[in-house]
């Protein structure tokens, strides 16, 4: 079978509609990209990944009338910017979409293994993870940031905090390697599912507790602490995240843009001895060690 996809430029403001209205025609699947190659990292938790021009992808079948759709689309409201029909092979998109998601190596012992393909190394730490609609699988470099972090921290017996769980990834990754138990929290009701679900295929889900921010215990603290979100909450939870890590407590924090880097490391530094900033491409960690003075 062939497919024929659809895509339409609009704003993050209607995105969902055209969304939604698409799916409602008889869209196969809908997927939202970046259409003027603006950095936006992996969803912020409760978010979808909106740009300010986004490209809505709607995948038919090849005998749809697209001309229809759009004046469908049009007796709805939606007005678009532009709008393209791509002819696609059913094995072309198929295979493509696999091909580009292999396994990857994160340090020397941590992969991260789509369902599809075998572990390079057998006897290594393997995380099995699909890309799935929104949360994370490792591809993105503030991922990567925080997953090589992990692989070189010490995890034996610890109690971990990934805030803003997304996929559940981190959590995932710091109990392989050998926390005793992780919370992960997010504001996303789909996130948790998604962790849950993840961390059942990965053999560690009566390790990984779940939960809303609202419903951590007022007196719950952590041994390590890693929150991969967006630099602006970053700053303001300084105090919060804080709070929530022991004296010693190691702490990576990523979704932070290069020169977002130093607002980032003031709004911690009271609280935290700061390691030198790391960066990949255009994102950026900062990490370090609680204090225990505050």
């Amino acid at each position: 079978m062939s497919w024929l996809q659809l895509h339409i430029a609009t704003d993050p403001d209607h995105a969902d509609a055209f969304q939604d209205a698409l799916e409602a025609l008889g869209a196969g699947a809908v997927t939202l990209t970046d259409g003027a190659d603006q950095p936006v990292f992996e969803p912020p938790p409760g978010a979808r990944p909106l740009w300010r021009t986004t490209v809505v992808t709607a995948l038919f079948s090849d005998d749809t009338d697209t001309d229809a759709i759009l004046a469908r689309l049009g007796e709805q409201g939606l007005v678009f910017a532009d709008h393209r029909v791509e002819a696609l092979a059913d094995q072309a998109w198929e295979r493509a979409w696999m091909d580009d998601f292999q396994p990857m190596r994160f340090g020397e012992r941590l992969w991260i293994v789509p369902s599809w393909s075998d572990p390079p190394q057998p006897d290594a730490v393997n995380l099995k993870l699909d890309p799935g609609l929104a949360f994370g699988t490792g591809t993105h470099d503030t991922t990567a940031l925080c997953l090589e972090w992990l692989e070189q921290t010490d995890l034996d017996g610890k109690q971990v905090l990934d805030f803003g769980c997304g996929s559940g990834v981190l959590a995932i990754a710091a109990l392989l390697l050998g926390a005793e138990r992780a919370l992960g929290t997010d504001i996303d009701h789909q996130a948790l599912t998604a962790s849950s679900d993840n961390a059942a295929a990965n053999g560690v889900g009566e390790r990984l507790d779940l939960c809303l921010p609202e419903a951590l215990a007022a007196d719950y603290q952590c041994d390590l602490l890693v929150a991969n979100i967006l630099a602006a909450p970053l700053i303001e939870l300084a105090p919060v995240l804080a709070g929530r890590c022991r004296p010693g407590a190691p702490m990576a924090l990523s979704g932070i843009l290069a020169d977002q880097a130093q607002s980032v490391r003031d709004a911690y530094a009271p609280w935290f001895d700061l390691s030198p900033t790391r960066q990949r491409g255009d994102w950026v960690r900062v990490d370090g060690v609680r204090k225990a003075d505050r």
